[in-house]
């Protein structure tokens, strides 16, 4: 869990090149960190272009975002099981010789605040059984995961037994990935900048047990520039005490943030997946080209469904 980044991107790499990085030396050679992720070909947008061959529209989204690694997200309706679903889809990385990016979510009484991705597990037994078995899922493949968007944002809208039963369950899901997915880099989600006050974001981290993983991931979702995040996850750090690694969603933050959350207009893809850039990695987590709910430019687009106008304005920042 603790080897450099470049050393476990090189290791899934192994079955397409020659250039092997020794345990130790991450800087021994470069790595073009891009190719070094998966590429899901049946991602939500690689899945609308299939179905939609003959549209004007569908070699412009194919070119520019199924073209890129995307991170796929789990919840409780993936599949006949978590289990199969995730173990499924790291075998695919594994076999590729990429690295696969998921997001776990599926916390009870999700997006308690916006309700527009309302949902979740059933009961928190029902959380810890779906989050065990994700994590047994991975096992010792290597792995990005970002843990549960939405949680620590949620908090103003929750009582304190809530709060208190939600911590609970995220600790649990940590010390899932910490010890049975042991190549696995979680991240906690840590909101973004305009959210929870940086102080306040590093309380809740800590609390939830980030010290056990390898660090937390900002913006996710949202539009904050790559510049603004870094600033804000530098100053959760600093309240953490440490230099804690993270990761920031660059999916819809080019022209960064207009004041609106859901499906404004004029936001435009940022810049695309990467290690380094000012963050351990700058990943594309937010499907790209889903809608965040019935609500804005997408007012008749249910939350977490393909809209090809949505991708197309992304494309053109309009």
């Amino acid at each position: 869990m603790n080897r450099p980044l470049k050393v476990l991107l090189a290791a899934t790499l192994i079955a397409v090149t020659t250039v092997l990085v020794p345990a130790g030396t991450a800087s021994a050679a470069p790595l073009d960190s891009t190719n070094g992720f998966l590429v899901d070909p049946d991602s939500v947008p690689n899945t609308w272009v299939a179905q939609h061959p003959t549209d004007s529209r569908a070699a412009t989204i194919k070119a520019q975002i199924g073209d890129y690694p995307i991170a796929k997200w789990f919840t409780s309706s993936s599949g006949p099981t978590i289990g199969t679903a995730v173990g499924g889809y790291v075998g695919r990385g594994a076999n590729a010789g990429k690295l696969p990016i998921l997001v776990a979510y599926n916390l009870p009484g999700r997006d308690a605040c916006g309700g527009h991705s309302s949902g979740g597990a059933a009961s928190d037994a029902a959380y810890r059984t779906w989050i065990s078995a994700f994590a047994s899922a991975i096992g010792t493949r290597p792995a990005v995961v970002v843990i549960e968007p939405d949680a620590f944002g949620d908090y103003s809208c929750m009582t304190s037994a809530q709060i208190s039963a939600r911590n609970a369950l995220l600790n649990f899901a940590v010390d899932q990935f910490a010890t049975r997915a042991t190549n696995t880099w979680a991240y906690l989600d840590a909101g973004n900048a305009g959210w929870v006050a940086a102080g306040q974001m590093a309380t809740y981290l800590r609390n939830a047990g980030v010290a056990r993983i390898r660090g937390f991931a900002v913006n996710v979702a949202n539009y904050y520039t790559t510049a603004q995040s870094i600033t804000y996850a530098n100053a959760v750090n600093a309240s953490l005490g440490g230099a804690k690694p993270f990761v920031i969603d660059t999916s819809r933050n080019g022209n960064g943030h207009n004041g609106q959350w859901c499906n404004p207009p004029g936001r435009k893809l940022g810049t695309r997946p990467q290690v380094g850039g000012g963050a351990e990695m700058l990943l594309w987590i937010k499907t790209v080209g889903t809608s965040d709910g019935l609500c804005g430019i997408a007012p008749t687009v249910p939350a977490g469904t393909f809209s090809p106008d949505l991708a197309m304005r992304l494309i053109s920042g309009t």
